[in-house]
């Protein structure tokens, strides 16, 4: 009740400043109106009917008087009403915005015009044109004027630096060009890497990292230059971004660096939801927002990428984590010991339309596509949580990305699928999506069996820099096959065979030496009395090498904790104006750029968001506070700025050429063009309306 209520208090808030920048657009229409001489009807906060109007003169009341207004003066004639203000100041139903209504002016009726001497059709072209840009330069002025405030008290940002690196983007790969001079051997960016500079600008936010991506012409290189801790000098990177299959923008596959600090949620369900999560993976009596200060063996933590690579170098002993609400606190508050689980080799196969799917593999040896144990399938798919696929169309014992290339081959149609189930072979016929996808999470059989499957066709990109694939690919196993025993050693998930495999081949590293290792593999079939056959597996010292330093990894995720930040604050009211005035022309620019890319496709209309999007995004960033929110109606000011400055019909910037060519022709534009452009305006504008308020609604009840 209480969240609902808080998340309720946000939306009207949004909605309320939503609704105050629109004001402010129309407050500078109704004063350069006033100064023009031109004669305003109307003054209103919202739409639709009045709740309440002002008119000097005649007072305050409930409604509108404007009919009233109307019969008064025809009977008073040419005398008029004196003392009576033309203007009435209305508070209408819908509070989203307000408008002007200008004697002789309407956007959709170009045909209203008026003889009157203080009507908008006898002011000077010149300055009309002032009038109907008032709006626009006082959005941007309020917006200049909201940046400078929020960089005088200071903005909680997250530093251009980078914490997790996507071993299938790009940035993983990408090469230095001085890597010679800087004497770097690896490949990739990597953890700590502070982004100094993007195609010669310097970035203050990560956010200005990502939207330089994002905004990248398409097939063009970014240049970066990274400073990184133990290296002198800049290294320089030129790095292509690449198109991410679930949000369809340019990435290069980084995220931010992460905090020692939990995450601490807002709502009591989501404190309630993290509370369960750090019970489930492990850290009993742990509470979200508590900082870890140090871990044993290790010492003291500064973010959570201090533990991964302190877990990712062990021997995966067990490791013992602390934890206080203090961050300055010597003394834990909590403590928990976390087992490594054992890393395993990652290959990225290619799917179709160039989406790349991470297959995790031991040397070649793949794990077979299975549900998600915690995942709920729809009931009409007779899938369950915990079903292995033994067939999913035509690919036997799928992996991951077969199985998934498979399901997105048969979009908007059924597909055969043969599932194993506690011992039990279940034919099944689900529907696929036409996005692809049946609608279950994806996991595999590493943890609980020793199926393999074939292993995937690789892309580009490796992990560690090594394809280990070709190890096992070559091995003489159909798929559905299960592996019984290593060197002797029985097996039953993908960690047993690692160990089993470091244990069989120790002497060997230590010598540098290949092995010879004995399998038993039992072939396809779900007679559990099936004699496992034997299989000679040869490695190479060089496959040895790279199986033992896979190392472990962490069962902790660093999304779980939050994004390390910095006060982003001018050192002086000067300095503020400066960025204040700086963020205006840069959200300026970017809005504009926007549109090119959309006619690029970089950028897609499904990015775009309508009063619905804009409402649903303003809540969330409610919830970092009212800098944030100042921040994000100013973002708001400066992009309704741009957008009513457009060269389109029926908005402002539309309005602004018409008037510009009656001042240079001396006649205004002919009604019936003015008709024509006008209807094309509705259509156009009414159509973008439809269709970013529908993606709005289904990526709001998507839950993206």
């Amino acid at each position: 009740m209480i969240d609902a209520f808080r998340t309720g208090l946000d939306l009207l808030i949004v909605i309320f400043g939503f609704g105050l920048i629109i004001f402010v657009h129309e407050l500078g229409h109704f004063l350069a109106a006033r100064w023009a001489g031109i004669r305003v009807m109307a003054f209103a906060i919202g739409f639709g009917p009045a709740i309440l109007s002002y008119r000097k003169g005649v007072g305050l009341r409930r409604g509108s008087g404007e009919n009233e207004y109307f019969a008064d003066l025809r009977r008073a004639g040419e005398d008029g009403l004196p003392g009576v203000s033309p203007t009435e100041y209305r508070l209408n139903a819908l509070p989203l915005g307000g408008y002007v209504k200008m004697l002789g002016q309407e956007d959709l009726d170009p045909q209203a015009t008026s003889t009157a001497k203080d009507s908008y059709q006898n002011c000077p072209p010149w300055k009309r044109m002032i009038v109907i840009s008032a709006g626009v330069v006082m959005n941007l002025i309020s917006a200049a004027a909201l940046f400078i405030f929020v960089f005088m008290v200071g903005l909680a940002s997250e530093p251009a630096m980078v914490g997790g690196v996507d071993p299938a983007g790009p940035a993983a790969t990408a090469v230095a060009s001085n890597a010679d001079e800087r004497e770097i051997s690896q490949p990739g960016l990597k953890t700590g890497d502070r982004v100094v500079r993007i195609d010669g600008k310097s970035p203050r936010t990560f956010n200005d990292l990502i939207l330089a991506v994002v905004m990248a012409p398409r097939g063009e290189t970014l240049r970066l230059g990274i400073e990184r801790p133990g290296v002198d000098g800049v290294i320089e990177f030129e790095i292509e971004p690449e198109i991410e299959s679930t949000t369809n923008l340019q990435q290069i596959g980084v995220s931010p660096i992460r905090s020692a600090t939990l995450m601490n949620p807002r709502s009591d369900s989501g404190r309630r939801a993290m509370a369960q999560l750090l019970n489930q993976i492990g850290l009993e009596g742990v509470e979200p927002g508590m900082t870890l200060i140090g871990a044993e063996p290790g010492g003291e933590i500064d973010t959570i990428h201090d533990l991964v690579a302190l877990i990712r170098d062990g021997d995966g002993s067990p490791v013992t984590l602390r934890f206080a609400r203090d961050p300055a606190s010597p003394t834990p508050d909590a403590s928990a010991t976390i087992t490594p689980r054992p890393a395993f080799d990652s290959a990225f196969a290619e799917l179709r339309g160039g989406t790349l799917v991470g297959v995790r593999h031991l040397l070649g040896l793949t794990p077979v596509l299975r549900i998600d144990a915690g995942s709920e399938p729809g009931d009409r798919t007779g899938l369950q949580g915990g079903d292995i696929f033994a067939r999913l169309g035509a690919v036997e014992f799928p992996n991951v990305a077969s199985g998934i290339g498979e399901i997105r081959a048969h979009s908007g149609g059924p597909i055969e699928a043969v599932v194993l189930r506690n011992s039990e072979r279940l034919e099944l016929s689900p529907r696929v999506s036409r996005a692809g996808q049946i609608g279950f999470g994806a996991d595999d059989t590493a943890e609980t069996d020793t199926l393999l499957s074939i292993p995937p066709t690789p892309g580009a990109l490796r992990e560690n820099g090594a394809d280990s694939l070709r190890h096992g690919a070559d091995l003489p196993i159909l798929p559905g096959s299960r592996l019984t025993s290593v060197a002797g050693r029985s097996v039953s998930n993908f960690a047993e065979i690692r160990d089993a495999l470091l244990d069989a081949t120790r002497d060997a590293h230590a010598e540098g030496e290949g092995a010879t290792i004995e399998l038993m593999v039992s072939p396809p079939t779900l007679d559990t009395a099936a004699e496992p056959e034997p299989v000679s597996w040869t490695l190479s010292a060089e496959a040895i090498e790279h199986l033992h330093s896979l190392g472990w990894s962490s069962p902790i995720g660093p999304g779980l904790f939050e994004p390390v930040s910095f006060l982003l604050k001018a050192d002086n009211p000067i300095e503020a104006i400066a960025l204040g005035i700086g963020e205006t022309h840069r959200v300026m620019l970017t809005t504009y750029v926007t549109f090119l890319r959309l006619f690029q496709g970089t950028v897609k209309v499904e990015h775009l968001k309508g009063p619905v999007g804009i409402a649903h995004l303003g809540t969330r960033i409610a919830e970092r506070g009212i800098i944030w929110l100042l921040f994000f109606a100013a973002l708001i000011s400066v992009n309704l700025a741009v957008i009513n400055f457009l060269p389109l019909p029926i908005v402002d910037g539309g309005q602004f050429l018409m008037i510009l060519y009656e001042q240079i022709t001396g006649r205004p534009v002919p009604i019936v063009v003015q008709n024509i452009v006008t209807l094309i305006g509705l259509v156009l504008i009414g159509a973008l309306f439809l269709i970013v308020t529908y993606n709005d609604i289904v990526a709001l009840f998507g839950g993206l």
